[in-house]
This record gives structure tokens, sequence and C-alpha cells, in this order.
């Protein structure tokens, strides 16, 4: 989301010019030729991705469904809410909500609610996350993971999934990050 305005503030820097420096699947890293309000001219690098979604799924029976996925960079099993890219072929963001939930857990939604969009990086990267709550979870489909995933699903309860962030059990950003905004503010159809 850009904000066309934001080009007359005069905090704003100029572009010059823009091309990808390096490309791989889920990402790209952008180079750029900006000129700051002061009138210096430099380059900007940033990493450059599609919006993403992050699902907070709960069961008919209120359990919570999370992911156990082996993350690379950081060299351990991380155990998460579901997250993934938005494609082209997505209708709309709900849409996306409801494919990452079935690809990534094999469960199905009898309802997505948005909670909310961030930008959990704005000074190093453009990435976009929608956070959506799912109810009435159960499991219908079978996993569709991409070559490079390897995730185990589980249950927990909010409480467990609240103690484990508290207790630094859960260090996935966008994980605490859904689950204290829905602490804190729920969703409009909750009471």
């Amino acid at each position: 989301m850009t904000d066309d305005s934001a080009t007359d503030d005069p905090l704003a820097w100029e572009t010059l010019d823009s091309a990808v420096a390096y490309s791989c699947p889920g990402f790209d890293v952008r180079n750029e030729d900006v000129r700051l309000p002061d009138g210096t001219e430099t380059d900007f690098d940033y990493l450059d991705e599609a919006p993403s979604v992050v699902v907070l799924p709960f069961t008919p029976d209120g359990e919570v469904v999370v992911i156990e996925e082996w993350r690379q960079a950081v060299r351990r099993v991380n155990r998460s809410l579901p997250v993934g890219g938005m494609e082209p072929e997505d209708e709309d963001r709900a849409a996306a909500a409801r494919r990452e939930l079935r690809e990534e857990t094999g469960h199905e939604a009898d309802s997505v609610e948005f909670l909310t969009s961030v930008e959990p990086a704005n000074g190093v990267a453009n990435s976009l996350l929608h956070f959506f709550v799912a109810r009435g979870c159960t499991p219908t489909a079978e996993q569709e993971l991409n070559h490079n995933e390897s995730i185990r699903v589980d249950t927990t309860t909010l409480d467990e999934l609240r103690e484990h962030v508290a207790e630094r059990e859960i260090r996935d950003g966008r994980t605490t990050l859904g689950l204290l905004y829905y602490e804190a503010f729920g969703t409009e159809t909750d009471e």
C-alpha cells in the first residue's frame, strides 16, 4: 500500500531509479537510487515481496490450529500460526487466508474475519501482513505443501499459546503479534 500524498511530505525521498538487484522464489532485493530531502543522492536496498496472510485458526471446540515448521534461517523448528504469500489467483485477502490454511494444515474454515494489517519491518522491507481469524476449522483436506516446506500440524489451547508466547517459547513475530492483537482488540464479532 502506498500513500500518494506521502510524496508531498518534506521528509519524502525522491526515487530516481529502481531495479531488482537479486531475485529468488519468494522475494527480490531491490536497489534504488534516491534523492534525500537535503538534496543528497544515494542508494537504498530493501526486501521486496508480495503481501502475506497470517491466520489465527480456531477449531469448533475453541482450540487453535498451529504448525511446526523447520526454519533454516534460525536452524530450528518454529511453532507458529499458518502464514503464506498472496497469489495472483486469490480473489481477495480472505480467499488467500482460506487457501493458506488449507494448504499448510489441511483444515478448512466455516468463517474468516479480518483482524488487522501491519508492515512488520518497513525500514528494510515492503512486507505487508494481513491478519485473519478463522473459525470452525476442521481437517477436511490434504496438506498441499510447497517443495521447500516441512510442516507438522498440531492444536493447542489459546491459554497454552499465550503461555508459550509469554515464556518466549514461541519467537515467531507474526504469531506473537497476531495473538497479542487478537487478545487486545479481538474481532468485530467477539463479545
